[in-house]
This record gives C-alpha cells, sequence and structure tokens, in this order.
C-alpha cells in the first residue's frame, strides 16, 4: 500500500521545502490585512516561513512576505513573529 503524501511547502526565508505543518503561515485575508495563521485554514493567499529567526530576517530585509502576499506588511507582524519564534512559536 502506498504511503500517504506529505504536503510541502517552501520558505520565503531560506527557499528550502518543509512539510507544511512545520512551517509557520502569514496569511493576506481577503479584505486585506495580514495575520498568522497557526492552523493553516484561514482564507487568502499564504506565504510560509520556516521556524528559524534568521529566515525571518532575510525575508524582512529582501521584503519577500510583500512581494509573496501582494501588499506592504506592517511591522507589528514581523514583531509577533519574531516574537513567536524567541517563544518556540507560542500564542501571539
Amino acid at each position: 500500500m502506498a504511503e500517504k503524501k506529505i504536503p510541502e511547502r517552501r520558505c520565503v526565508g531560506c527557499g528550502v521545502s518543509f512539510p507544511k505543518k512545520t512551517l509557520i503561515r502569514v496569511v493576506r485575508l481577503p479584505e486585506g490585512s495580514v495575520e498568522l495563521d497557526f492552523t493553516g485554514k484561514k482564507p487568502g493567499r499564504g506565504a510560509y516561513l520556516c521556524k528559524n529567526t534568521e529566515c525571518l530576517k532575510k525575508a524582512r530585509k529582501a521584503k519577500r512576505l510583500e512581494r509573496n502576499l501582494e501588499v506592504d506588511i506592517p511591522g507589528t507582524v514581523y514583531d509577533a513573529l519574531e516574537a513567536g519564534l524567541r517563544n518556540d512559536v507560542g500564542t501571539i
């Protein structure tokens, strides 16, 4: 019997593919706001980051999240991501 395929997504910071459940999803909601999505089920356009502060720094410096989500991202979202990474991605 064939094994179930595990969905993978690419981190916008480092460009490496990881299993979807191990990444943090940043989503642009239909009304245009940007939020963190830990369930992976919110509607809207999503971009993924691995749980590495260096990847977050790369993505922020090169504006990769803005390019992927096609919207300006407020500093509060980056601050929440950084705080979550420092706290091992607890509740933000």
